[in-house]
């Protein structure tokens, strides 16, 4: 196995482990409705769970839309290019846009992540989740993950300007 489908095989099991929080999240959202207008009951630490899990959605799968080369783009041109002219596209945007990117977000939001988790850092709102240092610590394994990703692309569009793919 290429140590790209190796790097891939991360984003693949988070994509597909990480699905199941929409469904999840329905449900709650779904159960907050009812319970708000049919019994007007409301709590905040249910609605922030929903915040939760839209977040562990959208951060930790980003990484597998990578992988499956599902993020927005403008095809207008992309589309009818060679593929070892969208290899070298692809390359500059990791290179110049998606790495130095997440590194720079990781670089920076660590300290906030590093002291959120040292007080066990509580609540949004009063009466929320008492667990926002969770919340936090999804920037950097979003960053992680989307760098690592970057890395098997790269090295799979670096095999198609070698004539490898």
């Amino acid at each position: 196995m290429r140590i790209e489908d190796r790097l891939d095989q991360l984003a693949i099991f988070t994509g597909r482990a990480i699905k199941w929080l929409a469904i999840l999240m329905l449900l709650v959202q779904f159960f907050i409705v009812v319970s708000r207008y049919a019994f007007g009951i409301n709590s905040i630490a249910v609605q922030e769970l929903v915040l939760y899990f839209h977040a562990s959605l959208f951060m930790i799968g980003a990484a597998y839309t990578l992988q499956i080369d599902g993020h927005v783009r403008v095809d207008i041109f992309y589309a009818r290019l060679s593929a070892k002219r969208k290899a070298m596209i692809d390359i500059f945007g990791h290179l110049v846009f998606l790495l130095p990117s997440m590194l720079t977000i990781l670089y920076w939001s660590w300290p906030s992540v590093r002291n959120a988790w040292k007080i066990k850092e509580g609540a949004i709102s009063v009466g929320g989740l008492p667990a926002s240092f969770l919340l936090k610590t999804l920037i950097p394994i979003f960053c992680i993950l989307l760098i690592i990703q970057s890395i098997a692309c790269l090295l799979r569009h670096f095999n198609t300007l070698r004539g490898e793919h």
